[in-house]
């Protein structure tokens, strides 16, 4: 019986939740992502989509309109209809809502309110998912979310076969829109000595164990775990190795799977934590970064020898406890200038 119950109970947690604690997941044919709102922005728009959601208003309907790299548009509830016409595509669940224009701009990623065109006021239950940014959009129409997780299959979405005026030639299905807890950021509240975690690091040259060290720099340990803890790290290249002084990877350029990865919403530039008493020696784990001193994010290196030239202008957050083997056979890789000859990565990081 308690089993049983654990669904409604989930359910009834659900419905406590006000806007800013849920996010929507939309499932469709083609895979899922995950939208959170801004009811700061479109307080009535997102209060309407919530409760269509509750009510499965969009189950069953569908993607019917793309532009390739730039918008997918859905949620016209005729679509449920198999059988609706294709001149009548895009036609129902409009002229329902006032509009709620405001600075929210229309960037990669936002989530929209379609309207009729050239009546202002005319807003709905549609709803378009912008892949490109579209300035021209921005104060016309009432943005009320964005794309968490899952851009890629939105933006898979936006290349299906489209003819005419952007109708796709096959409906892409939402299967359903549901509602879920909104997730947190990971460490995002953790106290330093919750900090003091030990990273397992398999990289194509071996395994290191990382023991961070919050003391020298708090933020730049809690972003390194928080991107460990989402796998952000997984499958990136290492694509700078300088022998005697640095092995450098971290960006989400060299990710074997692409650029996207669901850990991307909390990646943020970092304030520098710049300690002269931190030397920069071997085996010590630092934070890249630009001319800006606090333009560190994700990119980092391993020390692979001494360089006290760094030491106060860079922030080093951790030091490898494990895994000096890994350091040599950096120092032996093949390389052409700064870029290895061969792919050199991270396999995967768990914090232990």
């Amino acid at each position: 019986m308690r089993k049983l119950l654990l669904p409604f109970v989930f359910a009834l947690n659900l419905l406590a939740q006000g806007p800013a604690d849920l996010e929507a997941v939309v499932n469709t044919d083609l895979g899922s992502f995950r939208i959170e709102f801004a009811p700061d922005k479109a307080p009535k728009h997102v209060d309407e989509f919530i409760k269509r959601v509750r009510e499965g208003y969009y189950d069953g309907s569908a993607f019917h309109r793309v532009v390739a790299g730039g918008i997918i548009q859905g949620g016209d509830p005729l679509l449920k209809d198999p059988k609706t016409p294709k001149n009548l595509w895009g036609t129902g669940g409009l002229n329902l809502l006032k509009a709620e224009h405001s600075d929210m701009k229309h960037e990669r990623g936002t989530v929209s309110t379609v309207r009729i065109p050239d009546k202002v006021d005319s807003d709905g239950s549609q709803f378009f998912v912008c892949i490109y940014p579209q300035a021209p959009l921005d104060g016309q129409y009432s943005a009320f979310g964005r794309v968490t997780e899952g851009l890629d299959i939105a933006e898979k979405i936006s290349r299906v076969p489209a003819g005419e005026n952007g109708f796709t030639d096959t409906l892409v299905r939402i299967k359903s829109i549901t509602l879920d807890k909104k997730k947190t950021e990971p460490y995002l509240n953790a106290t330093l000595d919750e900090l003091k975690k030990v990273v397992e690091m398999k990289t194509t040259l071996g395994t290191v164990r990382i023991q961070m060290e919050p003391g020298w720099g708090p933020e730049t340990a809690r972003n390194f775990l928080k991107l460990v803890a989402t796998g952000w790290y997984d499958g990136t290249g290492f694509h700078r190795v300088v022998k005697g002084f640095v092995a450098q990877g971290g960006t989400a350029e060299q990710r074997a799977s692409g650029p996207v990865h669901l850990g991307d919403r909390w990646v943020r530039d970092l304030k520098g934590e710049f300690r002269d008493d931190v030397k920069h020696t071997r085996g010590i784990v630092s934070m890249a970064r630009g001319d800006d001193p606090n333009s560190a994010s994700t990119s980092f290196f391993l020390m692979l020898g001494e360089s006290p030239h760094l030491d106060g202008k860079y922030t080093a957050f951790a030091r490898i406890i494990e895994g000096a083997d890994v350091l040599d056979a950096f120092d032996k890789e093949p390389v052409e200038g700064e870029a290895p000859k061969r792919r050199v990565e991270v396999i995967s990081a768990r914090v232990e």
